[in-house]
């Protein structure tokens, strides 16, 4: 990629928020990179169409919850392991060809799990096991999206703006996140969840395959270098020693929110489907069941972070990174208790997702936290560095939300019995305010905002 500086339109602090400045300043990008992030677009819409449903269509194949807290963790080792092999080989053969490898593994991945169902078992091994396979797959390209976003940010805006370059990257991205979910609950509610899911995977095959081609055709790497940014496991060691020592209150803090999110998120759906078993009537759509409502609620929750991302980026130039990305925290850490505590209503249920739609928004800034404090080309390391340790170290949290899910009842410090759900998602409030805690008495603001 080229370090040549992105001139888009940066907004001054009496401007108002212009929603679609995001859109401008991608579009502005040079070709290379604006490639990349459209790929990005089109895998994040396949990945969102599915990801939040797996948890259900586990369960459809027979899956017990501890099983889908398995695929969970499974997908965690996955997101920690995957991107150094990956820019190893990138570098080897060149990131051009890598990307287009990847791609074409998703592909095969999500037609996996279309196939799901029909697909035999041998020696006992149940069908949801080929759920597993596919997830080893369709992670491939994922693993290379991280990177990518944070070389864009890291080589287009200063310092200073980091915050709104993050903002410009998630919202394109995340705007992909609004229209999967309504996809998806389209499709379920025309076909019902075990044919209609079907059809949304084979639909994120075809975004995945297209997404792939395109890349293949237009992306040009001769100066790209997103393979060189996670340089190999021989230097793993070296760039944990090396991490800025403003980042690790914010990586301690940050890994016990994520455990705690990795805990409830493949339960989140059980949570609304099966759990609370919420339904909705809407206006102009008619009667739609949990699974396709849950859909509604993933839209509702991406249309509020689209909507104050931006804003929030801004915010955060005139009060600094660090309270932003606590407010962000704090959402992570009490949505799962306000869920599983809700009553079986539309309405409620809506505005809790909206409410969880927040913890976008502190998501730029976040990322702003995180790359700020790298030395000059030293970003991509640090960055897998960081997330190499965090996401190393909420490997087993959804396999243990999934065994607490699993609990019919148990007493809790002598009160009365409580359920699974309400044990897993109140126990990952519990370690997400903790979290949260920790990095807002420890963490530190990067010196451009402060």
């Amino acid at each position: 990629m080229s370090n040549r500086p992105n001139h888009s339109r940066v907004a001054t602090e009496d401007e108002s928020v212009d929603v679609l400045e995001p859109f401008r300043q991608y579009v502005s990008l040079e070709r290379d990179v604006l490639v990349l992030s459209v790929a990005m677009f089109a895998f994040s819409l396949g990945f969102q169409m599915t990801g939040r449903y797996m948890g259900r269509y586990l369960s459809l194949l027979g899956a017990t919850s501890l099983v889908i807290g398995l695929y969970g963790s499974f997908g965690n080792l996955i997101g920690a392991v995957y991107p150094y092999p990956g820019g190893a080989l990138s570098d080897r053969i060149g990131s051009r060809t890598a990307l287009t490898l990847f791609g074409f593994c998703s592909t095969i991945g999500f037609l996996f799990w279309v196939g799901a169902p029909d697909l035999p078992s041998f020696s006992g091994v149940p069908t949801w096991a080929w759920i597993f396979v596919g997830l080893l797959l369709v992670q491939a390209w994922k693993s290379f999206g991280l990177g990518a976003t944070f070389a864009i940010v890291k080589q287009s805006v200063p310092p200073s703006k980091f915050a709104q370059g993050f903002a410009s990257t998630e919202t394109f991205r995340r705007t992909a996140f609004l229209i999967g979910p309504l996809v998806a609950a389209s499709l379920i509610a025309a076909y019902e969840f075990e044919l209609g899911f079907r059809y949304v995977l084979a639909v994120g095959a075809v975004f995945a395959l297209l997404a792939t081609l395109a890349q293949h055709v237009l992306y040009e790497a001769s100066e790209d270098s997103l393979g060189k940014s996670f340089a190999g496991v021989s230097q793993i060691a070296d760039d944990l020693k090396g991490m800025p020592a403003p980042l690790r209150p914010l990586l301690v803090g940050d890994t016990m929110v994520r455990f705690a999110n990795g805990m409830v998120y493949v339960f989140v759906v059980l949570a609304v489907t099966e759990y609370l078993q919420v339904d909705a009537t809407l206006p102009f759509v008619g009667y739609l069941g949990p699974e396709a409502f849950f859909g509604v609620l993933l839209a509702i929750e991406m249309a509020v972070a689209l909507l104050t991302m931006l804003p929030v980026s801004k915010l955060a130039e005139r009060i600094g990174l660090k309270p932003v990305v606590g407010i962000g925290f704090v959402v992570y850490a009490i949505f799962p208790a306000l869920l599983v505590n809700a009553p079986a209503n539309a309405g409620i249920v809506a505005l809790l997702f909206a409410f969880s739609g927040l913890r976008f928004a502190g998501l730029p800034a976040h990322k702003a936290l995180i790359v700020g404090p790298a030395g000059e080309n030293a970003g991509g390391r640090v960055v897998g560095s960081y997330y190499l340790v965090r996401n190393t170290i909420t490997i087993p949290s959804a396999a243990f939300g999934g065994w607490l899910y699993g609990i019919e009842s148990t007493p809790l410090f002598g009160f009365a019995a409580v359920n699974g759900p309400i044990l897993a998602f109140g126990l990952a409030t519990v370690v997400g305010i903790a979290g949260t805690a920790y990095f807002l008495v420890f963490g530190q603001e990067l010196d451009a905002y402060a």
